[in-house]
């Protein structure tokens, strides 16, 4: 671990951080070899080099969903390391086409969200999550969010605030009828 822990605060910054969260990874999870949890920490020490060496992006993007829907091929992945001599080739293109297709869902996903606004907003996890509620419901009451979001009236407004301000979300109706949905273009 000590080796590791040098390697990854002297050596690491030398190489690409796809590169190096890829290394890391690879070597945690060679490293401590536990039967459970050692996958989940590897996999956090992986996306948190990234967010060091500056790959972050407002923290809405995570690789582990496409581990996730490749388990087969993740821990095929890393056996084939261990099968060829420790070569971390096949490895790290594995990890850096993870990556890759990570980043284009989070385009796609941003590109959902365009707003022709010259203010720049920064969505939290939970506005995504907000606008996803809008699209699939069409439109929700004050309360319906709340409610769905597990959060109080005033959490909603903060919430929907930024978003009125930029033109994602409108409100239609009076102020107790009133609806919240996504601006349509």
């Amino acid at each position: 671990m000590f080796e590791l822990l040098d390697w990854w605060n002297k050596k690491s910054v030398e190489l690409s951080p796809v590169l190096s969260s890829a290394i890391l990874h690879y070597r945690f999870e060679d490293i401590h070899p536990f039967a459970d949890g050692n996958g989940r920490t590897g996999r956090a020490l992986s996306l948190w080099e990234l967010y060091r060496r500056g790959f972050d992006s407002h923290h809405i993007f995570s690789v582990d969903e496409y581990y996730w829907e490749d388990r087969p091929g993740y821990y095929a992945a890393l056996d084939a390391v261990r099968g060829s001599g420790e070569n971390l080739t096949g490895w790290l293109e594995y990890c850096a086409e993870g990556v890759r297709q990570t980043l284009e869902r989070v385009w796609l996903r941003v590109r959902s969200y365009q707003v022709k606004s010259p203010e720049k907003l920064v969505l939290r996890p939970r506005q995504e999550h907000l606008l996803k509620l809008l699209r699939d419901h069409g439109s929700m009451s004050p309360a319906e969010i709340w409610e769905t979001l597990a959060i109080s009236k005033q959490g909603a407004m903060d919430l929907l605030r930024p978003l009125l301000e930029v033109g994602l979300v409108e409100k239609i109706g009076g102020k107790k009828t009133g609806r919240y949905s996504l601006k349509q273009p």
